[in-house]
């Protein structure tokens, strides 16, 4: 495997690479993120939607969304949260700020638009009809408890989930084998998971599905019964009140305390020695 300062190395040219893509294709890879996650995020709700116990509902729901991370890895895409990393190569001078911040805007919209449409595939094409409406009442619950926390609970809950995220993305790259890269990564996402952390695109599917899924009277009648207030949920909460304190979290644990943190103890300790020498 790669040490955690071999990685630090290795991510200058891999996020050197990311910020060369043509904007064409970072869009796709980003779009393909989106759904990547958006997919695990449908197989977490359906596998823990009848369970009654929350707890265990959680931890269900965490053993299966590791899975959107695992494919956005090994199949190749651009995620907005993991390229939080991309502040590495712009400290070594390798890279402008301006390619980092292109990076981020055209894959941040690429993973909505991703996430967006599996939740459209998803609403539509009958997923959440799933145990007699149950599935889909949770979906619209879950969506309602995203916009209904208050911004600094989202935004500390985005710093911490962000933080394991870029931690797990940092032990996907240390692994040198597919069976490697899925054991580094999975602990620290099914731990976000658990935990009941806050991932941006994740919550770009999350809510959107929610707010889709309420346009069914079959659904919201479900979601009415099993106590959930369908008045708090609209887009324009899925932004105030969500995505921009957890995008903002999310950049402060991946950009702050993950890759400043480890360029600094792996890459700017370097220069002082070479400098000393």
């Amino acid at each position: 495997m790669n040490s955690p300062k071999e990685v630090a190395q290795n991510y200058i040219n891999i996020g050197i690479g990311k910020m060369k893509l043509s904007t064409g294709r970072m869009f796709v890879l980003a779009v393909l993120a989106g759904m990547f996650i958006a997919l695990a995020g449908v197989g977490a709700a359906v596998a823990s939607a009848t369970i009654a116990n929350a707890s265990i509902a959680k931890l269900v729901g965490a053993l299966v969304f590791p899975t959107g991370l695992a494919m956005v890895l090994l199949a190749g895409s651009e995620l907005f949260t993991g390229n939080n990393l991309l502040i590495i190569p712009v400290l070594e001078k390798q890279a402008k700020v301006t390619a980092m911040l292109r990076s981020w805007i055209i894959v941040y919209i690429g993973n909505f638009v991703g996430s967006l449409l599996i939740a459209f595939l998803a609403v539509y094409g009958g997923v959440f009809d799933a145990f007699s409406n149950v599935a889909a009442a949770a979906v619209i619950k879950a969506a309602t408890a995203k916009v209904s926390m208050g911004w600094l609970d989202a935004f500390s809950r985005g710093i911490l989930c962000n933080f394991l995220v870029c931690i797990a993305v940092w032990m996907g790259f240390a692994a040198k084998d597919v069976v490697g890269k899925i054991a580094g990564l999975y602990l620290p996402i099914m731990l976000f998971v658990v935990a009941g952390f806050e991932h941006s695109i994740a919550n770009m599917y999350y809510i959107s599905a929610g707010l889709l899924a309420a346009k069914f009277p079959s659904y919201a009648a479900a979601a009415t019964e099993a106590g959930v207030n369908l008045s708090k949920l609209s887009w324009s909460a899925m932004f105030t009140s969500n995505l921009i304190p957890v995008t903002i979290g999310n950049m402060v644990g991946g950009v702050v305390m993950v890759g400043i943190a480890y360029w600094y103890i792996y890459l700017k300790q370097d220069k002082k020695l070479t400098k000393n020498k």
